[in-house]
């Protein structure tokens, strides 16, 4: 068996994830940038600040989930 296929690279410095090494991570990070721009959309900050803070922290949770079981063990 080969390798795993990474969809994101752990960072050189730091801890997290830099750019994607697959078209399913560049999928997973524009899926999310989508979302986050209709959240101002369909709750709009100044209208519903509480359900804007919790839809968007609910998409870079996700986003964090998929960048870890995806994404390069962390170094």
């Amino acid at each position: 068996m080969g390798k795993p296929r990474y969809w994101f690279a752990a960072k050189e410095l730091g801890w997290g994830w830099g750019w994607p090494l697959a078209w399913q991570g560049w999928l997973a990070y524009a899926v999310a940038a989508v979302l986050l721009v209709a959240n101002f959309v369909v709750f709009p900050p100044a209208a519903d600040p509480v359900r804007f803070i919790v839809c968007n922290t609910g998409v870079v949770l996700l986003l964090l989930l998929v960048c870890w079981f995806k994404g390069e063990p962390l170094r």
